[in-house]
């Protein structure tokens, strides 16, 4: 009698929890892959509640890294990601990404005019503006009393013989962009003579005793924040951040003179995304009004989106993050590599980095 009762109990909870069971079953999942520390779980949470979905998130810290992983057979296994404006194109040359149904993207004109049609994406194809900002250097002053005003800081050993400095391992664009500038090609440099000219500057700056490493923006960052180093090229909103919580007040950055990247990082579909409707439906929610802002004030980077501007707070209204008149003329996005270019490009700097 016992055993009939429980196993009417064990029938009557099992036919409760299918239901349950069944939906949890059915519950889409939006796999994200972004940069690390470029998503607050606020907003995340935000649209697994508004789309009763489950959102994935797998982290990158380069380029390059979401590139090789894409060409991997990542463009089947996720579902957005967030390549660099400069990237956008060859991610489409290589069929990696796919058109965007602009009809879905109702929130589309809230974006700034000024990040609409784009030239490394006529017509917003196959991107849409995540975050802008800048590349610059960061110091530490106590250490390094005498910076100057460019990338000599990096390169020139006269400026910074004795303590540990950083590059980035990244793509090499703005490691062969800084160096070109320091070398008086311009940051945007474009002929092979000048990208084999700075690759051999920064051989030369790997060999000098102080030189600890490549290593990418945020991990450096934090390396700066604990005293490991005392120099790295750093993108302004991973600076902001750590002036935002006050655990990094005492570092220093700045635009180098030469010249210097000014970048939009962009959302993207991968070509065979396994849910585009749902990727489709978080990009219009980050193009959200309130989400921009809360996105921005969460991860310190300028918003391209304009409705979202009166709701920014804090230090998203200094020069660190809106650069002055003057600073905007040290800036340029990078001009897209393609084709032979860019194969050329890869190896040179996959050289440098053996």
């Amino acid at each position: 009698m016992k055993f009939l009762s429980f196993v009417a109990a064990g029938a009557l909870a099992l036919g409760l929890a299918a239901p349950q069971m069944a939906r949890a079953a059915e519950q889409p999942t939006l796999n994200l892959f972004i940069w690390s520390d470029y998503i607050s779980e606020s907003i995340i949470d935000g649209f697994e509640l508004e789309c009763n979905c489950k959102v994935v998130e797998t982290d990158y810290e380069s380029n390059a890294e979401m590139s090789a992983k894409l060409k991997a057979g990542g463009d089947s296994q996720y579902d957005v990601v967030v390549p660099s404006s400069y990237y956008v194109p060859e991610l489409a040359d290589e069929g990696l990404i796919q058109p965007l149904d602009h009809s879905k993207l109702t929130n589309f004109g809230n974006l700034f005019p000024k990040f609409q049609n784009p030239d490394y994406d006529p017509g917003d194809k196959y991107s849409v503006p995540y975050q802008w900002g800048t590349t610059g250097i960061v110091y530490d002053p106590a250490k390094i009393k005498n910076p100057g005003t460019g990338w000599a800081l990096l390169f020139d050993p006269t400026v910074n013989p004795n303590y540990p400095f950083v590059l980035p391992k990244g793509e090499g664009r703005d490691q062969i962009g800084a160096a070109c500038a320091y070398l008086g090609y311009g940051f945007n440099c474009s002929d092979k003579s000048q990208w084999i000219a700075a690759a051999k500057l920064i051989e030369q700056t790997k060999k000098r005793p102080n030189f600890a490493g490549f290593v990418d923006e945020t991990p450096a960052r934090d390396q700066m924040k604990s005293g490991l180093i005392a120099v790295s090229m750093a993108y302004n909103g991973d600076i902001a951040s750590c002036y935002a919580d006050g655990s990094c007040a005492k570092l220093k950055y700045f635009l180098p003179d030469q010249g210097t990247e000014i970048w939009v990082d962009t959302m993207a579909i991968p070509a065979h995304a396994p849910h585009p409707d749902l990727a489709i439906e978080f990009i219009n929610y980050i193009l959200e009004t309130n989400v921009g802002a809360a996105l921005s004030n969460f991860n310190q980077y300028a918003s391209p989106n304009q409705s979202a501007q009166p709701q920014l707070t804090g230090i998203m209204a200094t020069e660190l993050i809106v650069p002055t008149d003057a600073d905007m003329k040290k800036l340029q996005f990078l001009a897209p590599l393609r084709g032979a270019d860019y194969k050329l490009f890869n190896q040179i700097w996959t050289s440098v980095l053996q």
